[in-house]
């Protein structure tokens, strides 16, 4: 993937934050868990959460995605780790909370979805590009002439 001065990069990659992201009020479209599926035919994908609600699996059903549950407080820095031992300059990371800002500022391309539940304005600073839908988020990897076209110097 080529990101606009920045260079080329092998992205292997995605880390999606669940509650507020990819999912709203709990619930995970069935247009997000298809464009998920479609993604983990070319990256490995991998959704956090410190699943609070108890069901992020049930939630997820057949996605092909690998659910990793963080400890309860502390997330932020969790998924900064989270994403630094898979390899940030391999990863794009996805979230809307404040406990994803670290993840977003230190992935290759870190993509801030302003979703029906806000954005923390720390992940919005951090990010590399601000959506306002995770559908739109992931076309954005999908598609990767519109990524260009918005980093474009």
């Amino acid at each position: 993937m080529e990101i606009p001065g920045r260079g080329e990069y092998d992205i292997e990659f995605l880390v999606l934050d669940m509650n507020g992201t990819i999912a709203t009020d709990g619930r995970i479209s069935a247009k997000v868990k298809d464009k998920i599926n479609l993604l983990a035919k070319r990256l490995r994908v991998y959704i956090l959460t410190a699943d609070t609600r108890g069901d992020a699996l049930e939630r997820l059903g057949r996605t092909r995605a690998e659910l990793v549950r963080l400890d309860k407080g502390e997330e932020a820095p969790q998924k900064e780790k989270f994403v630094k031992e898979i390899g940030a300059h391999r990863t794009i990371a996805v979230g809307n909370g404040y406990n994803d800002h670290l993840m977003v500022k230190e992935a290759a391309l870190g993509i801030a979805v302003i979703g029906r539940e806000g954005a923390a304005k720390e992940t919005l600073f951090n990010a590399d590009v601000v959506v306002s839908d995770v559908l739109d988020a992931l076309d954005l990897i999908l598609k990767p002439l519109r990524h260009r076209a918005t980093l474009r110097k």
